[in-house]
């Protein structure tokens, strides 16, 4: 998971109070719409030490996530599973961080970001292990290593191809529907272009602030910047059709995050969320009719699940209600179910849940049919 406390941790104050004091009545109303949008809802992973973030093929044979398993490796890796046979099989190389898989739509690859090439990777490894037994505690924030480069492999993890190569930030990558082109996230013009004064010190202060999205062919070449703010833009992908895509922006400040889409080529950037709350992680369902996203308009360590028009038109509706966090979401490439990460455990660690999913009850709430 990443993302959700960016910059800094949240405290109340009398304008967050106010803010979901004037929001109390109207997301009572929507949740109260969005009854049994889910059923059937289940643990899907418990082996793992924490899990995030699975994806699934188009044809639903496969899905990739990453998950915290092995005692030596204190950071994440990324796995595939075969849902027919049950098989799980890493297919990252099991050094440095990971993050952000996706499998191809149609071939044989899996697409992540690792720090496998870091040549202190090991060491901070073992920094980590150390921290972690020592019984420190420390509070969540997302690490944008330098070091992270976007890969693809096969099946296998045996064919490992870096596509990025580039000092800084790049992550959050997925295919488009038809597998020609990778959106991403990156900093990389804070190492490899020259700074205003500005945006120097910003950089400094934070790393996140200089991440933009970008866009690239398969292959990693010709690479297009579509982004262009001192905001963190991250978290993109495709729509069912290919033609846009859909991120999430961070305000200045880090304290607020709302949902934007648009065209491939960069164009017709348009705000969806106003809830001027921490609104981030969408995802199209299939129909492209809506986008699922995370917010924690509950209470800021209380992200639920919430669904808004493609469009940015009607006022979005509850999907969960649980303490906790609830956030990632995935719809299944038929639409018909919902795959999510949340800390809903005994041990309150991050692992993948899974529901059925109500189309038809999601486009009579809002008003789509």
């Amino acid at each position: 998971m990443k993302n959700f406390t960016q910059k800094s941790s949240f405290t109340d104050s009398p304008l967050l109070i106010k803010k979901l004091l004037a929001a109390l009545f109207f997301f009572t109303a929507a949740h109260a719409s969005a009854a049994d949008l889910i059923t059937e809802e289940y643990q899907l992973s418990d082996k793992e030490v924490r899990v995030g973030e699975a994806y699934y093929r188009a044809d639903m044979q496969w899905m990739a996530y990453q998950a915290e398993v092995s005692d030596e490796n204190p950071f994440y890796q990324i796995y595939l599973k075969n849902l027919v046979s049950g098989k799980v099989q890493q297919v990252s190389p099991g050094t440095g961080k990971t993050t952000c898989s996706w499998v191809h739509p149609s071939q044989e690859k899996v697409l992540f970001s690792s720090t496998h090439e870091d040549p202190d990777a090991k060491t901070k490894m073992t920094a980590e292990i150390k921290r972690r037994k020592s019984g420190e505690r420390q509070s969540y924030a997302w690490d944008y290593d330098e070091f992270y480069d976007i890969y693809e492999t096969d099946f296998e993890g045996g064919k490992i191809r870096n596509l990025t190569n580039t000092l800084g930030y790049d992550a959050e990558a997925s295919w488009s529907p038809d597998g020609k082109l990778i959106a991403f996230a990156s900093n990389r013009r804070a190492y490899t272009e020259q700074l205003s004064e500005e945006e120097t010190a910003l950089f400094k202060k934070d790393p996140s602030s200089l991440i933009d999205i970008y866009i690239m062919n398969a292959d990693g070449s010709t690479v297009k910047r579509l982004t262009h703010t001192q905001s963190y833009d991250g978290g993109p992908f495709f729509s069912p059709d290919g033609k846009k895509i859909v991120w999430r922006r961070f305000s200045a400040n880090g304290r607020e995050a709302e949902i934007f889409t648009m065209n491939i080529d960069g164009s017709d950037q348009k705000q969806i969320t106003h809830l001027k709350m921490m609104s981030w992680a969408p995802f199209y369902h299939p129909s492209g009719k809506y986008i699922i996203f995370s917010t924690n308009v509950h209470g800021h360590r209380n992200f639920e699940l919430y669904i808004v028009d493609a469009e940015g038109n009607k006022e979005p509706v509850r999907v969960t209600d649980k303490e906790g966090f609830d956030g990632l979401p995935v719809f299944t490439p038929d639409g018909k179910y919902l795959t999510w990460t949340s800390d809903r455990t005994p041990e309150k660690k991050g692992h993948l849940f899974h529901a059925k999913w109500n189309h038809e009850k999601a486009l009579e709430s809002l008003s789509l049919q």
